[in-house]
């Protein structure tokens, strides 16, 4: 149906009223269990022939709409969740990523328990290194003072280098 408005005698504009036959993006998406953005990129690829009224909403004929995607069957809650293959597919494979990324946890624990055996090992031989070397600083240390029964130890006298 068109009405004609006229603004003043030089411009004429047309006005389409809604036919309710057609569905909006938002009725699209609901009729078909699909989503929005779906529905649209379908429009803009030209799967879906639609057009825009007067305040930019798509205009979709349900004809056109179901010629590409299934009505859905408000009876079967499962079709009426949307894109349930796409979402199965999707929950499938976060599965598998979550049970690859566990084993590389899994084999990291393993690799850092080893490597904390590593590091306990290195430190009690370097506890074990600092003892022998406390030692052998001892031993150095007797051999090098006079242990003499005076306990003093001999000076040498010294000669000056100038005779004078």
């Amino acid at each position: 149906m068109v009405r004609t408005v006229t603004w003043n005698t030089t411009c004429t504009a047309f006005e389409t009223t809604r036919n309710t036959m057609t569905y909006t993006l938002r009725d699209a998406a609901e009729a078909t269990g699909k989503s929005k953005p779906t529905i649209l990129r379908a429009i803009q690829a030209h799967k879906i022939s639609a057009r825009k009224d007067i305040h930019g909403e798509w205009e979709i004929d349900p004809a056109e709409l179901h010629r590409v995607y299934d009505p859905i069957d408000p009876a079967d809650p499962e079709e009426a969740s949307g894109d349930t293959d796409a979402l199965h597919v999707e929950v499938r494979l976060l599965r598998e990523l979550l049970a690859e990324r566990e084993k590389r946890v899994g084999d990291q624990a393993t690799v850092i328990e080893g490597l904390e055996e590593v590091i306990s090992d290195l430190m009690a031989r370097l506890d074990q290194e600092a003892a022998d070397r406390r030692r052998a600083y001892a031993q150095l240390t007797g051999l090098l003072t006079d242990q003499s029964a005076g306990g003093k130890a001999p000076t040498i006298e010294r000669s000056r280098w100038w005779p004078w």
